[in-house]
């Protein structure tokens, strides 16, 4: 059986950097997130992931991806350096790296996302945080530089 992988580009609103995401699930049944945290609630973010799928951030300006954490300090979030936008965020597994992305920062958003759901993940120890992203978090595959 052949699964079909759709790759789905984004960026920050001046270019410099971005990701693609790979997933065989339509964009009507991705799983959206609005995290409670303060930091993606001051960043308006919805974020998006499917663990058969994977990720691969770039940076198209060397120097312009900034690494920001905050909170428990096992995630980086990426932000462009010029721009501000935050375009998802990665944190180290057991197996691998897992990450997310925002889909506010899809060229274009696909119109047919699925319903958004709140997530507060502000009671988990950061064995249990970890291990949710194992099982929900896409792998990422790399960061281009």
């Amino acid at each position: 059986m052949n699964i079909d992988v759709n790759a789905y580009s984004g960026s920050c609103h001046c270019g410099s950097i971005g990701f693609c995401y790979r997933t065989n699930q339509p964009p009507g049944t991705w799983s959206i997130r609005a995290c409670k945290c303060r930091f993606c609630q001051a960043h308006a973010a919805l974020t998006t992931s499917d663990s058969s799928g994977t990720i691969e951030f770039r940076e198209y300006h060397v120097g312009m991806l900034r690494r920001y954490r905050f909170g428990q300090c096992i995630t980086d979030f990426l932000l462009c350096r010029s721009c501000g936008v935050y375009i998802g965020a990665e944190c180290k597994t057991k197996s691998c790296r897992r990450g997310i992305i925002n889909i506010n920062a899809l060229r274009p958003i696909p119109s047919e996302i699925g319903p958004i759901t709140g997530m507060d993940s502000g009671t988990e120890s950061i064995e249990q945080r970890i291990a949710r992203r194992e099982t929900r978090w896409s792998q990422v595959v790399d960061i281009v530089a």
